[in-house]
């Protein structure tokens, strides 16, 4: 089952290529990048070209999950996990994998189309996300969508020599289309 392909003004969500896994391995591991995903710098690996393309296959085997293009160029990955059909519910994880297309707008424009596709034609009535307490950028941007903190789970995650916690985010789907006006 492939995903559809959701078009924006700079963003276009696309299922994965076999091509990916080149363009992946090219951009490498950053590691600010890998630390706001909770990556102690010390288990930082390089990416090699076997995981990009296990990335890709990765990637493709799930039912709700996208390759980021922006302008064209790859970006990285967004998609639903844990879609729960009966409750309507999901969570949402998202990766911008090039460190040039960071803080450009173009991760909440990936997210909203997500999300318009998530409410919209698949019908869910919720989506939630976890983030490292530390990782504003990525906050910034779900608050913009229309997330709103539900809470804070203490000390999670133990990344680069202290513990940080996790702040849970959730939106409705009422909540998103006021937004919509």
């Amino acid at each position: 089952m492939s995903v559809p392909v959701i078009e924006g003004r700079n963003v276009r969500l696309r299922p994965p290529f076999e091509d990916d896994a080149d363009v992946r391995f090219s951009l490498g591991t950053n590691a600010e990048i890998a630390e706001m995903y909770g990556l102690d710098k010390d288990d930082i690996k390089p990416m090699t070209r076997e995981g990009a393309v296990r990335w890709v296959q990765w990637l493709a085997e799930r039912p709700h999950a996208w390759v980021i293009e922006i302008n064209g160029a790859f970006a990285s990955e967004i998609r639903l996990d844990n879609v729960n059909a009966q409750d309507r519910r999901a969570t949402m994880a998202i990766g911008i994998g090039n460190p040039a297309l960071l803080g450009k707008g173009f991760g909440t424009e990936a997210i909203d189309l997500l999300l318009r596709h998530a409410f919209e034609d698949i019908g869910l009535h919720r989506i939630g996300i976890r983030v490292l307490a530390y990782n504003r950028r990525a906050i910034r941007a779900y608050e913009k969508c229309g997330f709103v903190i539900e809470g804070r789970e203490r000390e999670t995650a133990y990344v680069n020599g202290s513990w940080h916690d996790d702040i849970m985010m959730g939106l409705l789907d009422r909540e998103f289309l006021a937004l919509q006006g």
